[in-house]
């Protein structure tokens, strides 16, 4: 099948997201082919070598390249406004293999201090092993960023929204201090997902996910992605896929391609429910902090929504007192699960300071807000009265 991916640049996202990039095989089908095959075969040794050596483009091995995946990482891109893509077996695959792949011992990155427990971890533990120096900011500051981009750096990286205490980043403004230092930018866009904020478009070089959240947005699969320009994915991003592995299922790109057809709809009943959820937060006296990008409220509102075409669906707040405290309200919940996954149809929420932010010293996680009586939560796709009725009932215990 031709398809023709210029013109579906030009069509709005719902129809990008359910039928941009589909490849039809042989068969005709509707929905889109599950390819679950680790190997190809070639009419003749000739075409394998010329396969092998780049002068044949085609799939050689599913370690490298699928139909299915190939399917969903066209989709993503189109959705992003990227020229290319790679879809990863994970979120964390993607962040680690979007800095490794352009950094050598010597280099130096520069990434905003509150990020996911994870990418902490890549960034001040795993990649200092290699010799690449890490020097952590405090996001929100522009002069910590221009002293920190006065001297040469290689890359940057951040999360906006960022996970879990909602920090918003001056995009554009940081991407152009980074240009000016010689540094690639790699923003995590998982809160924000594809549809509410679009990172290249501010200057932004490199996009990364965890397909696990939103896209999928449903509990049922990993994935991640990398989004960029084709000479960073081809240079860069496909050579160490090849060579390390974190390739993403066939499968597991089917469900999430699946998951891209009804994202829009998702996204805009999450942002509603989050919205009513955190106006009600807003009234409870019992929280000593409430952080939601759509508020007034929220320190960085005008540049999150500057930035952002809506709040997303995860709301931050410190319960007043203690961990006890904390797990009182916690365990009290009825309807809201407890999980420390988020983007989910099904609301949940989690302790960052217990589990997705435990690895972290209390000096680091105090630096970036986690308090033992801090909670996210991940607004899901439920009633909006019924979710508030299970936080007030909570809250009272």
């Amino acid at each position: 099948m031709n398809v023709d991916y210029d013109g579906q640049r030009h069509w709005g996202p719902a129809t990008q997201l359910v039928r941009g990039a589909t490849e039809r095989s042989q068969f005709c089908e509707t929905s889109e082919a599950i390819f679950m095959n680790s190997g190809y075969v070639y009419a003749t040794a000739e075409e394998a070598e010329n396969s092998f050596n780049g002068n044949l483009e085609r799939f050689v091995y599913s370690r490298f390249r699928n139909p299915t995946v190939a399917m969903f990482e066209k989709r993503l891109a189109l959705i992003e406004g990227a020229e290319e893509c790679r879809a990863m077996a994970s979120g964390m695959a993607a962040v680690f293999a979007a800095l490794a792949c352009q950094l050598s011992t010597g280099d130096r990155l520069v990434a905003s201090r509150a990020l996911f427990g994870s990418c902490h971890y890549i960034c001040a533990e795993l990649l200092p092993r290699f010799g690449i120096k890490t020097e952590l900011v405090d996001g929100r500051d522009l002069n910590a960023w221009k002293k920190a981009l006065s001297t040469k750096a290689n890359a940057v990286f951040v999360e906006s929204p960022s996970n879990p205490g909602l920090e918003v980043i001056d995009l554009p403004e940081v991407c152009k201090l980074a240009h000016a230092a010689g540094a690639v930018v790699v923003v995590d866009n998982v809160f924000a997902t594809p549809l509410l904020q679009k990172p290249l478009a501010m200057g932004a070089d490199v996009v990364v996910y965890s397909a696990t959240k939103h896209i999928d947005g449903q509990g049922r699969c990993l994935g991640g992605a990398v989004l960029g320009t084709k000479q960073f994915i081809t240079d860069k991003i496909t050579p160490f896929m090849r060579h390390t592995g974190p390739s993403l299922s066939p499968f597991n790109a089917w469900v999430l391609l699946k998951g891209l057809e009804t994202l829009e709809l998702r996204m805009q009943r999450h942002c509603d429910n989050a919205g009513k959820v955190a106006a009600f937060l807003e009234t409870q006296n019992t929280l000593s902090r409430l952080l939601y990008p759509g508020l007034k409220s929220h320190p960085q509102h005008a540049l999150a929504m500057k930035q952002m075409s809506a709040a997303g669906n995860v709301i931050a707040f410190e319960v007043a007192g203690s961990k006890t405290a904390a797990f009182r309200f916690l365990n009290a919940l009825k309807t809201i699960d407890i999980s420390n996954n988020l983007g989910d149809s099904k609301s949940l929420i989690c302790h960052p300071a217990t589990t997705t932010h435990q690895r972290l010293k209390p000096e680091e996680r105090a630096e970036v807000g986690i308090t033992d009586g801090f909670i996210r939560l991940s607004v899901g796709l439920e009633d909006a009265k019924d979710l508030i009725a299970d936080l007030q009932q909570a809250l009272r215990a």
